[in-house]
C-alpha cells in the first residue's frame, strides 16, 4: 500500500524529463453495427503548443501536428460513467509528452448528456478493442504505433472495461443481491434511475492485445468473484480512493485486490472517487459542483499520480 507522500517524494526524486511536445486532434473509431466512438487522441510532436479548448477545459497542445518519431507505445483511456473522453486529458498528455500515443474515447450511450446505455457495461471492452483496431490500422499515424506495446488505462466504470478486456469475466447476477443489501450505492441508484433490472448480459470481450492496465476506483468489483478476474495475466497498476463514498469499500477497488494479489496496490489518503479525473477547471465546477470537491490537493495528486502511472507504463511495456 503506497500513500500520497511516498509518491510525491518518488515524483521530485525520479520524475521523467519532458521528452517532446504534445500533438492533439479528434477522430472517430467505427464500431461494425453501431454508432461510431468520438476519439480524442494525444502524441508527441516537434511542433509548438498553444492553448486549445477541450470540453469544459484548456489544454496546452498542438492541434494537427505532425506525429514525431515511430514505435510509440499506445494508451487507450476508458472514462467513467457519464463522463467523456477529456476526463484524463492530464494523464494523456503526462503519457503523451514522455513518448506515448493516447486514444480515449467517448463510450456511446454513457455520457452527461446520454445515459441510456450506462446499464450495458459489459459492451465496453469491445468498444476498448475497436479504438485499438482503429489506431494500429486506419489512424492516420498508424505506423507511428508499436502493436506490440498497447496498453490501457481505466476510471471507475472504465475500470470495469479496462479488467473485461484484459481478462476478466463479470459475474452480473450477483448485482441484484448487492442491491438488495446496499440500495444507496451509486451503482443500484442508477440502476433504479434507469429503469432496468439490471445490467444487459453479453459476452465480454477480451484484447490479448493490451499487456499492462491502470485500474483506478473500477466499479462493479464485486461481480467478478470469486474466479472471474483468473485468466488476468498481465500486470495491473490498481487504485482506490480512502474516502469513496461513490464506490465504498470493500465492495469495488479492494474487491479486486483481493482477486489480483500480484497487482501494484496504491491507496490514496483522504481522496475521494472524483480525485482520479483531471483537476477541475472554474467552467466544470461550475457545471458539476459534486465532481470538484475535494479534500486533497487534486494538482499536487496528479503530479504524483501521473508520474506513477507513467513509470507503470515505461517499466511494463519496454
Amino acid at each position: 500500500m503506497k500513500t500520497l507522500a511516498i509518491l510525491a517524494a518518488i515524483l521530485a526524486l525520479a520524475g521523467p524529463a519532458r521528452a517532446a511536445n504534445v500533438g492533439f486532434e479528434t477522430a472517430s473509431a467505427p464500431v461494425p453495427g453501431d454508432k461510431p466512438l468520438a476519439l480524442t487522441i494525444w502524441y508527441p510532436t516537434d511542433a509548438p503548443e498553444r492553448a486549445t479548448p477541450l470540453a469544459l477545459y484548456v489544454q496546452s497542445v498542438a492541434p494537427g501536428a505532425p506525429v514525431a518519431g515511430h514505435g510509440h507505445p499506445l494508451v487507450v483511456i476508458s472514462h467513467g460513467t457519464g463522463g467523456s473522453n477529456a476526463d484524463h486529458y492530464d494523464t494523456a498528455r503526462a503519457l503523451a509528452a514522455a513518448g506515448f500515443i493516447v486514444a480515449a474515447p467517448t463510450h456511446t450511450g454513457d455520457t452527461q448528456g446520454d445515459r441510456s446505455r450506462s446499464m450495458r457495461i459489459t459492451e465496453r471492452p469491445g468498444q476498448l478493442a475497436r479504438v485499438i483496431d482503429y489506431m494500429t490500422r486506419d489512424w492516420r499515424g498508424h505506423d507511428t504505433v508499436d502493436a506490440a506495446r498497447i496498453g490501457a488505462f481505466g476510471f471507475s466504470s472504465g475500470g470495469f472495461t479496462v479488467l473485461g478486456a484484459i481478462g476478466g469475466e463479470p459475474d452480473l447476477a450477483r448485482l441484484p443481491r448487492h442491491c438488495a443489501e446496499h440500495p444507496h450505492f451509486f451503482d443500484c441508484a442508477l440502476q433504479r434511475q434507469l429503469g432496468v433490472q439490471a445490467p444487459v448480459p453479453a459476452v465480454v470481450e477480451h484484447d490479448a492485445r493490451i499487456r499492462a492496465a491502470v485500474v483506478a476506483a473500477p466499479a462493479l468489483g464485486f461481480a467478478f468473484a470469486p474466479s472471474g478476474l483468473s485468466r488476468v495475466t498481465v500486470p495491473v497498476q490498481l487504485w482506490r480512493a480512502e474516502w469513496d463514498t461513490v464506490l465504498p469499500q470493500p465492495y469495488y477497488a479492494e474487491a479486486v485486490r483481493g482477486l489480483l494479489p500480484k497487482a501494484e496496490y496504491h491507496v490514496v489518503p483522504a481522496a475521494e472517487h472524483f480525485d482520479f479525473m483531471a483537476p477541475c477547471s472554474e467552467a466544470l465546477a461550475k457545471v458539476a459542483p459534486s465532481i470538484c470537491v475535494d479534500n486533497i490537493d487534486r494538482a499536487a495528486f496528479h503530479n504524483a499520480f501521473n508520474a506513477a502511472v507513467l513509470r507503470f507504463f515505461e517499466r511494463t511495456l519496454r
